[in-house]
This record gives C-alpha cells, structure tokens and sequence, in this order.
C-alpha cells in the first residue's frame, strides 16, 4: 500500500482559537512545502486537512487562498496541489526583496530623526535568542529587524509588498538558518548593517544589505540542491 503523501514527518500543530484559524493553517503547511516535506504535485485535500488541524473546512480554504497567493499552491480541476518553490521563485523572490529593500534602507537615511527603537528591539531579541540557542526566535526577530526598515520609510505601498511576501522569506529563513552552525555572524551582520544606517553611510549599508541578502540567497539554493526540488515551474 502506497503511503499518504500529505502526510509529513513533522507534527501538526492543532489550531488556536479564532480568528486565527486559516493563518495557523496557512503558517504549518508553508513550512512543510518550503522545507520541502510536502512534495511537489501533492494534492491538499480539504477535508483531510481539517482533520488533521481539528478545524472546520473554513479556514483550510482561506488557508490554501493565501498560498495560491504566494505562489506556493495552484488550484487545478480536481482541488489544490502543491508547487511548491522552483530555482526560477527563489531568484524571483530574492531579486524583489533586493528591489524593495534597498529602497526601504535608503528612505530610512533619508528620513529625518527616524526611529529606529523597533529595529533595535529586534536585535536584543536576536541575541537572547542567539545566546539560549533558540533558531526559531531567532528566525522571527531577524525578520522584525528587516520589517523594520519598511515601517520606517514610510511607504505604504512598499511594506505591502513585503508584508505579502514576509510568511513565505520566514519559511525560507528557517531552511537558510538550519544550515548554520553559529550564527553569530548573522548577527554581527545585523548590527553594523543598522549602525551604518543610523549614521546615513549609504555606501556601506546598501553594501551590507546586497551581502547579506546574496548570503541568504545562495544558502536557501544549496538547501534547495541537497535536498531535491522543492517545485517545478
């Protein structure tokens, strides 16, 4: 007998309280298929997957509409399937946080006495986690130090952009981030990456920000070369 291929290894979160539902959904099996756990061409079926997050069908659609959004799912004549992320996506989406970030660091400089407490608030939480050995804050405070730039620039349309796209880097952060032995480093990177932005360097930050996110970049590509194809186009 074949084994269920919506079924992987890691455990299923059971879902919180509403409204919530579809966004803790959306969140679990993001990171199945940007880890690659569910494969490519896997068809999500909707009352499998209520069972299995004890919801009601409800949120599993509005679950899977967010990632039809972001381009990790497609809708075919018999329901939903994974797509999950090609080398084409991750250029894709690395070449548009490039566009968009590079914007967001120079409108920070630009902006007269920004604040930047929400940026360094971010960082205290990256070394507690750093130093409790904790990647998945670590993860998640790492990507309110970059969400920070969008809110300072003032932008509306900008930090959209970013915020549609935000769940899915988070995935892919968590794969990059799982490579790293140390990442001491990384946040090191993060500190000097704000110093010069406080201090209007634009050479230096916009220098900073394309190593950091071309570092980012290759590491998510390798992940994606060792452990197989995590979409097609």
């Amino acid at each position: 007998m074949m084994a269920d291929p919506m079924i992987w290894s890691a455990p299923v979160a059971l879902a919180p309280s509403a409204p919530k539902l579809g966004e803790h959904v959306a969140q679990e099996l993001r990171r199945a298929i940007i880890s690659g756990a569910l494969a490519h061409d896997t068809h999500l079926v909707e009352s499998r997957l209520s069972e299995m997050f004890g919801v009601s069908r409800g949120p599993v659609r509005d679950a899977l509409t967010r990632l039809s959004e972001e381009g990790l799912v497609e809708s075919r004549r018999r329901g939903t399937y994974v797509r999950g992320l090609s080398i084409d996506d991750i250029e894709e989406l690395y070449s548009l946080r490039q566009l968009i970030e590079t914007d967001a660091v120079l409108r920070c400089i630009d902006t007269p006495d920004a604040d930047f407490t929400p940026a360094k608030d971010a960082l205290e939480r990256m070394r507690e986690a750093l130093s409790n050995g904790d990647a998945s804050t670590f993860a998640q405070a790492d990507l309110g130090f970059h969400s920070s730039f969008y809110t300072v620039a003032g932008h509306r349309r900008i930090e959209a952009i970013w915020l549609q796209y935000r769940p899915t880097f988070a995935g892919m952060l968590e794969v990059t981030n799982a490579q790293d032995d140390n990442l001491t480093p990384t946040m090191e990177d993060h500190d000097v990456l704000l110093d010069s932005v406080i201090a209007g360097d634009r050479s230096k930050a916009l220098d900073l920000l394309g190593e950091h996110l071309e570092g980012s970049r290759r590491r998510m590509l390798d992940a994606y070369e060792r452990n197989g194809a995590v979409g097609v186009d």
